[in-house]
């Protein structure tokens, strides 16, 4: 058994959840408490009613997740809102958010994960953002198609791939996530090879204008890399059962 506040107080210091800029509706952090004790630590990409529901069928005592609760700003808690807020707190499940502060962690981060299992070389920051840097980039040793498998057997599913397998990937930027609609400013960086999770349907066209290779490999499944090693982390540290919640999104 861990306390809450020790658990909130590394993981609030860790990212540097005060710091680091983000969307409105992120709201990093403890999104809601429970009485103190933590003995099992769930970690699940999205706060929704149905993983809510499975964390507390699992009997963990805190859920750690990327997007929280608040995404959509102030609502009603009313229907699916007030059952979540409902049978959280009736089965004392705190809920801790972190989404940029984790994307980016250099140990942590989605980013740095997904990256690192694809062996690119030469890893660095890329792609400034409100004072930091919202992706990493790298280069690989090998063709697009050589690229997509490897990327595929990362995220465990399939990969589109905008541009022509049998050409060098060469210098590959990665933010994971629904960064799509960058792909202007990914180019202007210098990147030959673009992946991310999803985007908007002009950015296909637009890459290929602007002559970039872009592989989509999902916003859910290029996010569950850093609620994992998070939920390892604590279990690691704190000595409490841990698991991952997978409850894909189909984006």
């Amino acid at each position: 058994m861990a306390k809450l506040s020790d658990l909130v107080e590394f993981l609030d210091r860790e990212l540097q959840i005060d710091e680091i800029p983000d969307y409105p509706g992120a709201h990093n952090g403890l999104q809601l408490q429970n009485s103190g004790d933590v003995t099992r630590v769930a970690a699940a990409v999205d706060a929704s009613l149905p993983v809510i529901e499975k964390a507390i069928a699992a009997g963990a005592d805190l859920l750690v997740v990327h997007h929280g609760m608040f995404w959509q700003g102030v609502r009603m808690l009313t229907g699916a809102d007030y059952r979540k807020i409902k049978i959280a707190i009736e089965a004392n499940l705190a809920i801790y958010s972190a989404h940029i502060p984790l994307d980016i962690h250099s140990e942590y981060g989605n980013n740095a994960l997904l990256s690192s299992e694809l062996g690119l070389e030469g890893r660095r920051d890329f792609f400034p953002w409100k004072g930091i840097n919202l992706g990493i980039s790298g280069h690989f040793e090998g063709t697009l198609t050589q690229l997509q498998v490897l990327l595929e057997s990362s995220v465990r599913g399939p990969v589109q791939l905008r541009g022509e397998g049998d050409q060098p990937a060469g210098r590959v930027g990665v933010i994971t996530g629904g960064a799509g609609s960058e792909v202007e400013m990914v180019a202007k960086q210098g990147i030959e090879t673009f992946i991310t999770g999803e985007g908007p349907h002009w950015s296909h066209p637009l890459a290929e204008e602007l002559g970039l290779n872009v592989l989509y490999a999902g916003h859910y499944a290029t996010e569950t890399f850093g609620v994992k090693r998070l939920a390892y982390e604590l279990g690691s540290l704190y000595r409490l059962d841990q698991l991952f919640i997978d409850h894909p999104s189909g984006r």
